[in-house]
């Protein structure tokens, strides 16, 4: 008996691939795609503020000392005169500056230490371990107040003695000292649970028939680790860095409007807040204007996170 030949009755489906299957169920989900359309626009903003600003972000205007929203100030102005919409544009790059920073530090060091652990095991995991440990249970505000109360002084000082010596006017932006000190302080409190999944995931991967097969032909661990372990766990990671963009840009915040992170006349979300905190009764639309670009901001990134676990854990998202 001969059986039919008709390719629409050998084939349902095209061939796919696990990428364009993410790539499928990424797309499917809305909520997703909202987070994601929101972060780009977030970016774009951040990269081309200063053509998209009406004003320059120090600009006064002594005739509108907290103009309320108006059509020549959308957002109104702050006491000093100063355009709300463009310090939120501004303020867009220095958020997504210290949010991509703080993540790319903080995953480099987590996953260097959780792979070398989670793939050594013994003491290298035990010592890796206790420093997880330890870093996690010293609360992060007193470590990033600590390390910018200590520092700040002699950097701030050294800047002035090149500064007299070069007359270079780059060493008198000591804004770069608070968004140099925000970043690292801020790095070394959000490494440990990078380190913590990468080293779970290399624990049940190290055990697979590939990687015995590497060790078997005498390949060394660091190129066992980058070749054959890493691209296998790196998924998970993925997912706790969409998430870790959105937290940073909250500590980011968090520590600007307590005065140790990005202090004025940098622009930040977090010191407008806290600005607008001490005249929200008079000039509600100085606290309510950042507070809101923050918190959509957030939303977004939890948004986009949700959207790539489920994308990359169909298994996770069916349950």
């Amino acid at each position: 008996m001969q059986t039919s030949s008709n390719p629409a009755t050998l084939i349902e489906h095209e061939p796919t691939s696990l990428r364009q299957d993410a790539w499928r169920r990424l797309r499917a989900n809305r909520l997703a795609l909202v987070g994601a359309i929101f972060v780009a626009l977030l970016t774009l903003v951040a990269i081309a503020g200063p053509w998209l600003s009406p004003y320059d972000f120090l600009s006064q205007d002594p005739n509108a000392l907290s103009a309320p929203p108006s059509w020549a100030h959308w957002l109104g102005t702050d006491e000093l005169g100063r355009d709300v919409l463009a310090r939120i544009i501004y303020g867009a790059r220095t958020a997504l500056i210290v949010a991509v920073a703080v993540t790319f530090l903080a995953v480099l060091i987590g996953v260097t230490l959780g792979a070398w652990a989670g793939y050594r095991g013994g003491r290298a995991d035990s010592a890796i371990s206790w420093l997880i440990d330890v870093t996690m249970s010293v609360p992060g505000l007193l470590l990033v107040a600590v390390i910018n109360t200590s520092l700040k002084p002699p950097m701030v000082a050294w800047f002035g003695a090149m500064y007299q010596q070069t007359l270079n006017p780059f060493f008198r932006n000591t804004n770069l000292i608070d968004m140099l000190l925000i970043v690292a302080s801020m790095a070394l409190i959000t490494w440990p649970p990078y380190a913590r999944l990468v080293r779970a995931q290399i624990i049940t991967i190290r055990s697979r028939t590939y990687v015995t097969a590497a060790k078997s032909i005498g390949l060394k661990s660091r190129d066992i680790i980058l070749r054959h372990i890493l691209p296998n766990a790196i998924g998970p990671v993925v997912v706790a860095v969409s998430a870790g963009l959105g937290t940073a840009m909250v500590l980011e915040s968090a520590f600007s409007f307590l005065g140790i992170g990005i202090n004025p006349p940098t622009p930040s979300w977090g010191n407008m807040i806290a600005d607008g905190l001490r005249v929200w009764r008079n000039d509600p639309h100085l606290l309510a204007a950042p507070a809101a670009v923050l918190a959509i901001s957030t939303i977004a990134f939890s948004f986009l996170g949700d959207g790539l676990n489920d994308a990359l854990n169909p298994k996770r998202g069916e349950n």
